[in-house]
């Protein structure tokens, strides 16, 4: 396999997870920036995959490596999949994720358990440098809880709860939380089949 892997993100704690569950592949996992490339990305596809392929193959123009990107979000079934692909710029883009976490829960106030799932959503591009492209997406099902409670996540975890578990993903472990994640999933899947494509 190529020794370096792209991944379109600025996102720190994202990469940090992406590095765990990568880290048996052998390869070297680099950001945009530490790769030099800063463009704009304009996300104006209409599902997580068109954004994660719009934004792996702008930056697989500025680089001979392998690129991947994701985009994710949070559906929640009772606000007709809200904030869905807007997830990171629900509110705009700068607000913090304890105001949206907390305008969520104000919006579901009263509402009972079963009508609160939700689901994240991970779709993951990769661009392979004879521009060949492969898309995976993977789910976590769970529910919105009534309150925030973790530390260990970042984004919507503390208000996304797993009932086989019976806490959010910002309480679960980070062994545990990749195991289960969307993003794990689509991360594993991404890595077998890069596995396949570069043996």
């Amino acid at each position: 396999m190529g020794k370096k892997i792209v991944f379109a993100t600025g996102n720190q704690d994202k990469l940090e997870e992406i590095r765990m569950i990568l880290a048996d592949l052998d390869v070297e996992i680099v950001s945009m920036r530490e790769e030099g490339v800063s463009i704009d990305i304009e996300e104006n596809g209409t599902t997580f995959e068109e954004n994660a392929v719009i934004k792996a193959k702008a930056v697989a123009e500025c680089t001979d490596a392998i690129v991947l990107a994701d985009d994710s979000g949070l559906e929640i079934d009772y606000l007709n999949k809200e904030p869905g692909i807007y997830s990171a710029r629900y509110m705009g883009e700068d607000t913090s994720y304890e105001i949206k976490n907390q305008n969520l829960l104000d919006r579901l106030s009263g509402v009972p358990k079963e009508e609160r799932t939700a689901r994240f959503v991970c779709a993951i591009a990769a661009v392979l440098p004879d521009k060949e492209v492969i898309v995976k997406r993977e789910t976590i099902e769970g529910y919105i809880g009534y309150e925030p409670a973790g530390e260990n996540g970042f984004g919507y975890d503390p208000i996304f709860y797993v009932d086989e578990y019976n806490c959010s993903t910002a309480q679960l472990p980070a062994e545990k939380k990749n195991e289960l994640s969307h993003r794990g999933k689509a991360l594993r899947a991404m890595k077998d089949a890069l596995r396949e494509k570069c043996e």
